[in-house]
């Protein structure tokens, strides 16, 4: 079975209960509930985004969602933020140490939280962008959307530590 690739103006996408998508085109086939994916989750932000159906199976890939109408571009945006909701830290507010475990204090887009740093080696990516990945003690996922935006305290914090 080939794959099926969604390129440009050739379907229209909207949204179906927040994680899932219909799928409509133009030549009148419609797929429905299908639920987008990263193919590539930390380097492919808007390319190679897939469309499974409720049983996991691939239905189409759209290669790259910036070609697509605006509001299909839209849906399926909303769907993917819903499925990889990942706080953004804008500030470092605190850092202790107990153990060996980290535990830090961050202000971010919803709010302030804290968590641990067990591995801080293993926790801290930094991307060729700029974005920092981190990853807690409990598998929770945080980004930098560009630490060289951070503020003076905030970089010096976290920059020794990539």
């Amino acid at each position: 079975m080939s794959r099926r690739y969604i390129e440009g103006q050739e379907a229209r996408i909207t949204v179906n209960d927040k994680l899932f998508v219909d799928v409509e085109f133009y030549g009148g086939e419609k797929l429905e509930m299908l639920e987008p994916k990263r193919l590539f989750p930390t380097s492919g932000i808007t390319r190679y985004i897939t469309l499974l159906d409720l049983d996991g199976n691939e239905k189409a890939i759209i290669r790259n969602i910036d070609t697509l109408m605006p509001e299909s571009k839209e849906a399926i945006e909303s769907c993917l933020r819903e499925h990889y909701l990942i706080p953004k830290l804008k500030r470092f507010v605190r850092r202790t140490e107990k153990f060996r475990i980290w535990m830090w204090t961050w202000e971010t887009d919803n709010g302030e939280v804290s968590f641990e740093i067990i591995n801080h080696i293993a926790s801290l990516k930094l991307l060729y962008d700029g974005r920092v990945l981190i990853k807690d003690g409990n598998d929770n996922r945080y980004e930098i959307p560009n630490v060289y935006e951070l503020d003076k305290r905030s970089f010096k914090m976290i920059m020794p530590d990539l």
